[in-house]
């Protein structure tokens, strides 16, 4: 659980600095963004590794049929995670994609985890993506971007369906098949 925590923290922490101190984070030579992006990579692999290595104490007992409610939320949240990159007819209506999509994605997997490794790291990222955007909203007004395209919706629709079927792919590999409801 200590590397869980540890790989939030190097997720977190970096990303809050980003939004509590943003003069200090505009002055920070190259090299220094170079290292926090390493420091934010190394929370994700230690996130994964400490995840896989926590102890499964059960909470609570996900519902029956979560698996399809997961499936769902996680291709909207894979969407949203795409709507700036390529420029969404959403990219003018949505303040926080990536954030709602950092939120939706935590749900999901709350929603068919119930043990305390799954809590801590979904609960904890959830959290943060919240805070995430009451800070932003009260750092000033949102300059609206231009407005997108159904071009940009169909690069995000396919590219979901690609980053969603990797997604899936994976988690199957690593012996969770979110299809058949086999979750840890």
């Amino acid at each position: 659980m200590a590397i869980l925590i540890l790989g939030i923290l190097l997720w977190v922490l970096p990303h809050m600095f980003k939004r509590l101190a943003p003069r200090r984070h505009l002055m920070l030579m190259p090299q220094v963004r170079a290292m926090v992006a390493g420091a934010v990579l190394t929370g994700v692999v230690l996130m994964v590794v400490g995840y896989r290595m926590a102890a499964v104490i059960p909470v609570y007992t996900p519902l029956p049929g979560m698996g399809h409610a997961n499936n769902t939320l996680m291709l909207i949240s894979v969407y949203l995670f795409g709507v700036s990159g390529a420029r969404s007819v959403l990219i003018d209506k949505i303040r926080h994609p990536m954030l709602t999509g950092m939120l939706l994605w935590a749900i999901a997997h709350l929603l068919v985890n119930g043990d305390v490794a799954s809590i801590v790291m979904f609960g904890s990222l959830g959290l943060w993506a919240v805070v995430e955007m009451v800070l932003i909203n009260r750092a000033g007004p949102w300059k609206r971007p231009k407005p997108g395209s159904i071009g940009g919706d169909i690069k995000n629709l396919i590219g979901t369906a690609l980053i969603f079927g990797l997604i899936a792919y994976v988690h199957i590999w690593l012996g969770h098949n979110p299809f058949l409801g086999t979750y840890p």
